[in-house]
């Protein structure tokens, strides 16, 4: 039942394990000790039975997270998206969604947003490449308010945006989007993967957290600076 969240495991039984196993990395025995107890339902729960596990499941860890990094090639961020942006999306899943579906995936969605504007937000660093910036779901107004709704959120002071504009020759060879979310010590990092069935898959491994984080580092090279990022949306806003 521990497994399944039914039943909690207690600080001193967390320590006891530890000590037992003769682990002494004491960040994070504190870091797993302040996770146990009787935790209060998060808001996500609520839609359990609605969505799909790899649709629910994110935004427990972006909720928890002490930062946010995310790097998107053909879609926009799922926390910057607007409303109308996300719901073209949820049309266009294949099989199709009924519409109390697409109605549940976007105030779900609408509700992980709400990280980015409590109090003492994370910051939020998200790349985005150029091909992303120009699919145009929805419709030029729909694309053209959802590019003036990233600018809006690039100038918050927690959030930063980087676009990665075509023609950059040291752009990572993988395509696949990611969101990399850290926790109270790195060990407990974990990145989200973008699935070709529309949810998320994650990863912890050392390794895989190691790399992936180059990954980011690599691409954070490649991409241009906020200020230039944030002239290059307006031209496309411009240009649409």
């Amino acid at each position: 039942m521990t497994e399944t969240g039914r039943s909690s495991v207690s600080a001193g039984l967390v320590r006891g394990m530890a000590s037992a196993y003769d682990r002494s990395d004491e960040a994070l025995i504190d870091a797993l000790a302040a996770m146990t107890g009787r935790r209060s339902r998060g808001w996500w729960e609520e839609y359990r039975e609605h969505l799909p596990a790899a649709l629910a499941d994110p935004a427990e860890p972006e909720h928890h997270a002490t930062a946010l990094r995310v790097a998107l090639v053909i879609h926009i961020p799922a926390v910057p998206q607007t409303a109308d942006h996300a719901r073209a999306l949820f049309r266009a899943v294949v099989p199709p969604v009924r519409p109390y579906g697409i109605e549940h995936r976007l105030t779900h969605r609408i509700k992980r947003q709400g990280v980015l504007h409590r109090e003492n937000p994370p910051p939020c660093s998200a790349i985005i490449h150029e091909s992303a910036l120009l699919m145009g779901f929805g419709g030029p107004a729909v694309a053209r308010g959802q590019l003036t709704h990233l600018l809006d959120m690039g100038e918050m002071p927690h959030v930063t945006v980087r676009v990665i504009p075509f023609g950059t020759d040291c752009f990572p060879s993988t395509g696949q989007s990611f969101a990399y979310v850290p926790g109270a010590v790195p060990q407990l990092d974990t990145v989200q993967l973008d699935t070709h069935h529309g949810g998320c898959g994650f990863l912890g491994a050392e390794a895989q957290l190691t790399k992936y984080r180059a990954v980011l580092d690599h691409m954070t090279s490649c991409a241009l600076g906020p200020a230039e990022s944030r002239d290059f949306i307006h031209h496309l806003i411009q240009e649409a």
